[in-house]
């Protein structure tokens, strides 16, 4: 154990020291931050003993006065002071004062805001999974050295993917609830009527009801192109992205879509329209996210309801539809001060204890897999049923002007009356369009 703690401890001060560099600095705490990864590696060999790494790093980190920025988003700053108040008390009994400090920063955004200037960003922030790779390439992300294999165990599968890039691991894994699915109510629509698209527009149409889905956005179009087995995925250059909608059967999918547009049972809704068209009693159903769920049970109550995505009918076979699934993770700055103390806070967010509050407090749901299978909610299921037809969002920048050019011209109905094989040559030669950088 002496010889443990010592290797941990010169370990993590090394973290520590390694952020002063400029852009060396990446670098510079890779190489000590492996260090410290071969010391957790040969004294972890069960649960306990990589407790006691994360005490002997917690030993050497805090020896000394440390202060910490955290991003996290704004509706989750009084759960991130909780949770930092919480670390500070686990850790601050080895003679150094603790200090967080807490920022508003949007997850969705935090890319755009770090790579501004890595140097002066956070020592640890929560960002989107789609990120990771542009976060990676400029060097904003610590990749995880000190009690990674324990992440990796403790979270879904999914999401440890998430949060990896060629093999290694720079994130630790937040949320797993960051995709799509169908809400609806119950009193409207029997389990075996949402098997079916065509169905549920059907019954719609009839009541004078809507279904719901945000068709002129590349997030949601991506559903019947990939559920019809058409790919869409990040080129090797990590910039640029390969796409064969173009390729049958996607000028039928494209018509088939259109088909939907049209269909009086149907209505094509921008996310922030979502919410009204509840609460007017429009909708019926509607494919949306998790962040909408509050919206769903309070309109319908005990009606409200969740399931995975529908089939829709292609070429007069149904097909399943399928989605994009997210995560949120939380990354280490390595250009940190102390990059030993940035970690061990940020594999304390993440933990089981964590998560479920992260769940109870937020409603959002875990990644941990202990977690996941004490949380309950009908979005919840819904995600995790949808998972199985679910892939990561891995796209570059030129996919989401042309797909949403695309789906707007779906739900108008094709007002051209242009082929639809022409319409998705357009859109495909604009999504594989090379990437200005």
């Amino acid at each position: 154990m002496k010889k443990q703690l010592s290797l941990a401890m010169a370990g993590v001060m090394a973290l520590s020291l390694a952020a002063c560099g400029g852009s060396s600095a990446s670098s510079a705490a890779t190489s000590t931050a492996e260090a410290a990864s071969s010391t957790a590696e040969s004294t972890a060999e069960s649960t306990a003993a990589e407790g006691d790494v994360l005490d002997q790093a917690a030993a050497a980190a805090f020896a000394q006065d440390v202060t910490l920025t955290m991003w996290g988003a704004e509706e989750d700053q009084d759960l991130l002071r909780e949770i930092s108040d919480k670390f500070i008390e686990k850790y601050g009994n080895y003679g150094g004062k603790i200090t967080i400090n807490l920022g508003a920063q949007s997850e969705k955004e935090a890319k755009d805001t770090v790579l501004t200037d890595p140097t002066a960003a956070a020592d640890v922030y929560a960002f989107a999974d789609d990120q990771l790779n542009e976060l990676v390439q400029a060097g904003a992300l610590q990749e995880v050295q000190l009690n990674a294999d324990d992440i990796k165990s403790r979270n879904t599968a999914a999401s440890v993917d998430a949060a990896t890039l060629n093999g290694k691991l720079y994130a630790y894994p937040l949320t797993a609830d960051n995709g799509y699915f169908m809400f609806y109510d119950k009193s409207f629509f029997t389990e075996d009527d949402v098997k079916s698209l065509d169905t549920m527009m059907e019954k719609a149409a009839a009541a004078g009801k809507k279904v719901s889905m945000d068709v002129a956005n590349g997030w949601y179009l991506y559903s019947f192109y990939a559920g019809a087995g058409l790919n869409l995925s990040l080129a090797d250059d990590g910039v640029n992205t390969v796409c064969n909608w173009n390729e049958a059967p996607g000028a039928d999918v494209t018509q088939a879509v259109i088909d939907i547009c049209k269909n009086p049972g149907f209505i094509a809704l921008k996310d922030e329209e979502f919410t009204g068209k509840l609460k007017d009693g429009t909708l019926v159903a509607g494919v949306n996210g998790t962040w909408r769920a509050n919206d769903a049970a309070e309109v319908w109550g005990d009606n409200y309801a969740a399931c995975k995505l529908p089939t829709y009918t292609l070429n007069g076979e149904q097909v399943q539809m399928a989605s994009f699934s997210g995560f949120k993770l939380i990354g280490v700055n390595p250009h940190s001060a102390n990059v030993g103390a940035a970690m061990l806070l940020a594999d304390f967010v993440t933990n089981e204890e964590n998560e479920e509050l992260r769940f109870k407090e937020r409603a959002q749901g875990p990644s941990n897999t202990n977690a996941l299978a004490a949380a309950s909610s009908p979005a919840l299921t819904a995600v995790v049923a949808q998972s199985e037809y679910a892939n990561l969002q891995r796209v570059g920048g030129n996919f989401w002007a042309s797909a949403e050019t695309l789906g707007s011209i779906c739900v108008n109905g094709n007002p051209d009356g242009k082929d639809t094989q022409t319409l998705v040559d357009d859109a495909v030669a604009g999504i594989t369009a090379p990437v200005t950088q």
